[in-house]
């Protein structure tokens, strides 16, 4: 009972966080979907540790196409560990990049919690918050797994790696700023958003 008024909770708050567009078909994921989903987020099962690196740049002829788009460049890192206590998978993101008409690198991160997922009619999509309402983003793969389709409308970000009220801000979805399709890299593109030595060292070797 428990772990059900739990998923529910959690399922809420990712629906929230994933952004779903009006009319989706939002429920949470079989543990065989789920499953299914991280082996092609990971390129192969995750085992203990696993990351997935998705990059864009955008260049001029992109952003003249797209007047009002934001954000210049994207990077996510989508991280995968086996918790030791409940020895289940849980998924975390990061996020950095840079806007168009402002200096600086922003960057936001947060939880995917237990593998809670939205579907909007054949596509899976992983729900990702930030704490304390802070938002979230949702993120879907292309049917290739070659690239993630992130979506938001808002999700909070601080400038230059310094998560302070000083620093916090929010992207927000404009016209052009609800849905970014990033390419996937190596994972070495990603390692500006690791802050944690050991864990730059492990995502350098997978």
């Amino acid at each position: 009972m428990k772990h059900s008024i739990f998923a529910a909770f959690i399922l809420a708050a990712l629906t929230s966080a994933a952004v779903a567009e009006e009319g989706d078909d939002i429920r949470e994921a079989s543990k065989a979907e789920a499953e299914t989903f991280n082996t092609r987020m990971y390129a192969g099962a995750p085992g203990d540790k696993a990351y997935a690196c998705f990059v864009r740049r955008y260049d001029a002829d992109h952003l003249a196409r797209h007047p009002k788009q934001k954000v210049a460049a994207m990077k996510l890192l989508i991280s995968a560990e086996v918790d030791k206590e409940d020895k289940e998978l849980h998924n975390s993101f990061r996020l950095g990049f840079r806007y168009r008409h402002r200096n600086g690198d922003f960057d936001s991160s947060g939880s995917c919690n237990h593998a809670v997922f939205t579907r909007n009619g054949s596509e899976v999509r992983l729900g990702c918050g930030v704490d304390c309402e802070g938002g979230g983003i949702g993120v879907a793969l292309s049917k290739d797994d070659k690239s993630a389709i992130v979506r938001l409308e808002r999700v909070r970000v601080w400038q230059n790696n310094k998560p302070d009220d000083d620093a916090e801000q929010s992207l927000v979805a404009g016209a052009d700023d609800k849905i970014f399709r990033l390419d996937r890299t190596d994972n070495s593109e990603c390692a500006s958003l690791v802050t944690d030595r050991k864990e730059l060292a492990a995502l350098r070797h997978k």
